[in-house]
């Protein structure tokens, strides 16, 4: 009988192990990467939105980021948690 009790108890424990290292583990990673990536953005990187929107950011602020956007030179301002990634050059073409 108290073996039992002893392999539930092993199953679950490994069954949390897996779930944090398959789940938990990559998203809490992937959040520090995104956090760094907003925390270095200045004037002049090419970033995509959230929503799709591609420019070149033309000001920074704290909580906030003006983009330049198309031919036109139109100037959107965006929270920086809006933007979705920073675009490399091959990225671009």
């Amino acid at each position: 009988m108290p073996t039992d009790i002893i392999t539930t108890v092993v199953m679950m424990v490994v069954v949390i192990g897996v779930f944090y290292f398959l789940m938990i583990r990559p998203e809490s990673k992937r959040k520090k990467e995104t956090q760094k990536m907003l925390s270095e953005l200045s004037v002049g990187d090419q970033v995509t939105t959230i929503g799709g929107i591609r420019g070149t950011i033309c000001a920074v602020k704290e909580d906030t980021v003006v983009i330049e956007s198309g031919a036109d030179r139109v100037r959107i301002e965006f929270n920086k948690s809006a933007i979705g990634s920073k675009n490399t050059a091959s990225q671009t073409k």
